[in-house]
């Protein structure tokens, strides 16, 4: 039987309608230069209004965050504007550094953790040690808001020891607070993580065990992790490592002890990721591959036990995004979203300001963007 004959016009609408059904995901594969070296994927769109972060949505929905230095900064149109308020009530013995975290709590109690540049010591490196000095000292503080970022209390310090970097913080089910932070070991130099935390809003804290896998170079151990809660009750840690690959540490009793650890599947350059839970219920992940996109080599650093007993990739000149619909057991394919000719991109971070929705900044490259779930789970 002969087939109808449908006419052009109609063809047309229906060649339009199916355009209109493919997934949001294909735009992702296109982008553009946003000026002579940043390029951004489609539907990636600059954010000049905001700030470094991190950022959290308070009780009353003001967005707030921090500065570098002594200040909060909170907004009540969606980051358009910002209005500054101290922290501290002696601004001369307190700096917050540039890495940071930074969590509203379901009550409402803002928590903040840094590490106070105004007690940092000058950093010092023996070459021929391979070390640091055991005195040198870049403290982790932690306080906190109970009204919403207007006062401030609470400030702790919880040790003394180099800090390389404070990235992440969560709420678990149960309340509990926990953050990650660092310490330098010494004979010879590598770093460890460490994390606090806290059962009463973040009046005291309680450190859990240190986290050494040896390591040499003041770039060496583990470092800067990121961390969320799993559907299981356990809490999944992301540590950089010099090794290729974020390395997993898990815990089964809200942050307080860490006893299972190995090697993730997730190949990482020497370069902290963003671990972060969103209102669908995935999992997403900002991070630098180990290599740039399409290629299986970059210059190494590291091998003489300076940087790194082991050669590493630093590869830092675009950020990947990809996400997981069963607490990281899969993930969907990485997409490159902004990818920079000259400069590091990287030290991410994410917030959710609407569901889907979210702004990524990084304290390397200052990028202050935004971009939608929809257009890159893949």
């Amino acid at each position: 039987m002969r087939t109808p004959r449908i006419p052009r016009n109609v063809r047309l609408l229906l060649a339009i309608a199916s355009l209109s059904l493919l997934p949001a995901v294909a735009r992702a594969d296109e982008g553009k230069m946003v000026n002579d070296k940043l390029w951004l994927a489609a539907g990636v769109e600059v954010m000049p209004t905001i700030g470094m972060g991190p950022f959290v949505r308070l009780k009353d929905g003001r967005i707030l965050t921090v500065d570098v230095g002594q200040s909060a900064l909170m907004s009540e149109d969606e980051g358009k504007t910002w209005k500054t308020q101290p922290i501290f009530t002696d601004a001369a013995k307190f700096a917050i550094s540039s890495e940071r975290a930074l969590l509203c709590t379901r009550e409402g109690t803002v928590i903040l953790a840094f590490s106070n540049v105004r007690e940092m010591s000058p950093w010092q490196w023996d070459a021929k040690k391979s070390d640091s000095p055991p005195d040198m000292r870049l403290p982790t503080y932690a306080v906190r808001s109970v009204d919403g970022g207007k006062t401030w209390q609470d400030c702790q310090k919880l040790h003394d020891a180099w800090t390389g970097a404070i990235r992440d913080m969560i709420q678990t089910s149960k309340g509990t607070v926990v953050f990650t932070s660092m310490m330098m070991l010494h004979d010879p130099g590598r770093h460890s993580v460490v994390t606090y935390a806290s059962k009463d809003e973040g009046k005291t804290w309680a450190r859990g065990n240190i986290i050494d896998l040896g390591g040499v170079g003041h770039h060496g151990g583990v470092t800067e992790a990121t961390l969320e809660p799993l559907a299981d009750g356990r809490i999944w840690m992301l540590l950089r490592t010099n090794w290729k690959v974020f390395w997993s540490v898990f815990s089964d009793d809200d942050g307080l002890s860490w006893r299972t650890i190995g090697p993730s599947t997730i190949e990482a350059s020497s370069a902290p990721g963003l671990l972060k839970r969103l209102a669908s219920g995935r999992l997403v992940l900002i991070w630098n591959r180990y290599f740039p996109e399409g290629k299986d080599s970059f210059p190494l650093s590291g091998g003489d036990n300076q940087w790194s007993e082991v050669p590493v990739s630093n590869h830092r000149l675009e950020l990947s995004i990809m996400f997981s619909d069963n607490d990281g057991k899969t993930w969907s394919k990485p997409v490159v979203f902004a990818r920079d000719k000259k400069d590091w991109l990287a030290y991410p971070y994410a917030f959710e300001v609407s569901p889907g929705e979210l702004w990524i900044t990084t304290m390397q490259g200052d990028l202050h963007v935004k971009l939608h779930e929809k257009d890159f789970v893949r």
